[in-house]
């Protein structure tokens, strides 16, 4: 009477190991996002304290974090009777240029959408203004800034005009070129099934120009930010940019550095709003 080897009975399933919940490799692939900027972040900030404690250069030209972080406190709330920098907190600076933002670089944005949209469906229309816009665009902000003021005067008008100018050449440009590379097919195939020109710019050149439409935003938004400080030169308080400008006068870096930091924060925060809006308007973008 044969017998069944102890190597060739069928395993109990009960007796097999448990199963790994979480292979660490799936732990770090769902943490990275969050580690390497904080990993990041802790580092120059070790970097910056030890530069700072180094003795190398005085506190005036490399404040440690401590005291800007004491002048971030002192920015953002009322202390010994003073309220803020200039009367005014950090927040409502930052609002104030956010505002500006917001207007200059939206005028610039819609002026851009739609003469890349001219000039990529209207051959003239491109050889007439592309290049007085690329010579706009290689035009620093401080070139033509008196100027404006010269114009417009010291107040809000010359600062939404310098963003709005900034703003506009990138987009303008992104939109021209996205225009420009639709496939001929799909717009002579739009002709053919009795699309009129507005039904060929609306169904099909419109929806294939976006994704580089949304990404020329934010490159405008991204050079507006950058031309902040240029445009708060003159008058600039109330706004971050002018707040930075004065600190600089006095020689008050960590009010300096504290500008500097509020205005890269709030940009990222910016640009990936931006991001989170292109990915929702074009969710095709990648995949086809």
């Amino acid at each position: 009477m044969s017998t069944t080897p102890a190597l060739l009975k069928p395993a109990d399933p009960a007796d097999a190991p448990p199963e790994p919940a979480a292979p660490a490799r799936s732990v770090w692939l769902r943490v990275r996002p969050v580690a390497l900027p904080s990993g990041s972040l802790l580092l120059f900030l070790l970097l910056w304290q030890l530069l700072a404690a180094s003795g190398t250069w005085s506190e005036t030209l490399v404040p440690p974090p401590a005291r800007v972080w004491d002048a971030f406190v002192d920015v953002s709330t009322t202390h010994d009777g003073i309220r803020g920098y200039n009367g005014t907190t950090l927040v409502e600076h930052l609002g104030i240029s956010l505002r500006r933002i917001g207007l200059g670089a939206g005028i610039g944005v819609v002026a851009g959408v739609v003469f890349g949209l001219l000039m990529g469906t209207v051959g003239w229309v491109r050889s007439l203004f592309e290049p007085w816009i690329t010579f706009l665009r290689t035009l620093p902000p401080l070139a033509y800034f008196s100027l404006l003021i010269i114009w417009l005067g010291i107040n809000e008008e010359p600062k939404v005009t310098l963003l709005a100018v900034a703003a506009f050449p990138p987009v303008a440009v992104s939109t021209t070129t996205a225009v420009a590379a639709v496939p001929k097919q799909l717009i002579e195939a739009a002709r053919a099934l009795g699309a009129s020109r507005w039904d060929v710019v609306r169904d099909v050149v419109v929806p294939s120009a976006l994704p580089e439409t949304l990404t020329g935003v934010r490159l405008a938004v991204g050079v507006a930010y950058s031309s902040l400080v240029a445009a708060e030169l003159v008058n600039g308080l109330p706004g971050i940019g002018g707040m930075v400008k004065d600190a600089a006068n006095y020689n008050n870096t960590p009010v300096v550095l504290v500008g500097i930091i509020a205005i890269g924060v709030s940009g990222l925060i910016i640009d990936g709003l931006l991001l989170r809006l292109e990915r929702v308007a074009v969710p095709w973008r990648g995949r086809a």
